[in-house]
């Protein structure tokens, strides 16, 4: 199918745009009214994400609500250690929990790579129905955590400020750690050919807990498992966002993907310098959504001035906060529209 609006996949080849494409990390979900009520429907999170009628119509919303350039599908980093045998509960106001962790190559030998044609099922169910709805207007994202970010929540069992479970593997267990690290990446590797197959126009990988990690350590437990990923990905796009990893952009930029995301910490000009052959995604802090609608598109056109309208994706450094003004989005949205063409 062709696209009606092909800006971010043709941004994604560093090719010419005659705009700068835009969309958010977390639009499809509680900034939206409309998306909140069909949560309520839902009566859970798991039950909203597996119910792909319910993924495709809250996917759909951002683009019918706020005129983003693409959709991504609604789902969850965490899908993969279930299919990898290892369930998750999402606890309200406190987030992932797993109830059991992973800790020993015993328990691990119990896992399996994931299937995602079985395993996965309601995700490229939700995509294809998310295709159909879209209709061409633009394209859509598919997307997996990185295999670390996944190894957190594996031996951990639920968010930390430290990870200190799990970098503990990493220096007392490394054996262990790859093994894993590597069933991870076997997964993801297969998730992803499975949501390009179903329809997936583009994927990004998310490594949400880079920033943990020391240098040294990003080199052996982090980069290699993202680019096995990476070098197996050809069918489209690959999208690299490693927050708090600054120290790495070169190395990513050195990746075989096509466009690295960029946090709000990452200075822009230092970014194009470090990686001057990729496109760039990035980094407004979503705070300053908080701002007024002058403010925001002060800030919007400074972004934009930095980065330049070409071979750049905009976006936020991160996801967008729960409680920002759907308003404040469509000024973001609006003013990255009238600024870049």
């Amino acid at each position: 199918m062709n696209l009606k609006n092909d800006l971010l996949l043709r941004a994604a080849r560093g090719e010419k745009t005659e705009r700068t494409p835009v969309w958010m990390m977390r639009q499809a979900g509680r900034i939206l009214p409309e998306y909140r009520a069909v949560r309520e429907k839902a009566g859970s999170f798991i039950t909203l994400a597996t119910t792909p009628e319910m993924a495709a119509e809250v996917t759909l919303q951002p683009v019918d609500i706020l005129g983003v350039d693409a959709a991504i599908i609604f789902s969850d980093i965490l899908v993969i250690p279930e299919a990898m045998g290892l369930p998750y509960e999402m606890i309200e106001q406190r987030g992932p929990v797993f109830p059991k962790t992973i800790h020993t190559t015993q328990e691990l030998d119990k896992l399996h790579v994931a299937e995602p044609e079985t395993d996965l099922k309601y995700v490229l169910d939700a995509i294809k129905l998310t295709k159909q709805g879209l209709g061409g207007r633009v394209p859509l994202i598919g997307f997996a955590g990185a295999p670390f970010t996944i190894f957190c929540y594996m031996t951990e069992g639920k968010g930390s400020k430290t990870f200190s479970i799990a970098k503990r593997h990493l220096y007392a267990d490394p054996e262990f750690s790859h093994l894993l690290l590597q069933k991870i990446t076997d997964s993801t590797i297969a998730y992803f050919k499975a949501q390009i197959t179903a329809g997936a126009d583009l994927v990004q990988i998310f490594d949400s807990w880079a920033g943990i990690l020391s240098p040294e350590q990003y080199k052996i437990f982090s980069l290699p498992y993202i680019k096995q990923i990476c070098d197996a990905i050809s069918e489209v796009p690959v999208t690299v966002f490693a927050k708090g990893a600054f120290f790495a952009r070169q190395e990513i930029g050195e990746l075989n993907c096509s466009v690295v995301g960029l946090d709000w910490n990452m200075d822009i000009a230092e970014s194009r310098q470090l990686i001057p052959e990729k496109t760039l995604q990035g980094n407004l802090d979503p705070c300053v959504l908080y701002a007024s609608y002058d403010q925001i598109r002060i800030e919007v056109k400074n972004m934009l001035h930095q980065f330049g309208t070409q071979h750049y994706i905009a976006n936020l450094g991160h996801g967008v906060y729960p409680d920002t003004d759907p308003d404040k989005v469509r000024c973001f949205i609006e003013a990255v529209k009238e600024f870049s063409c």
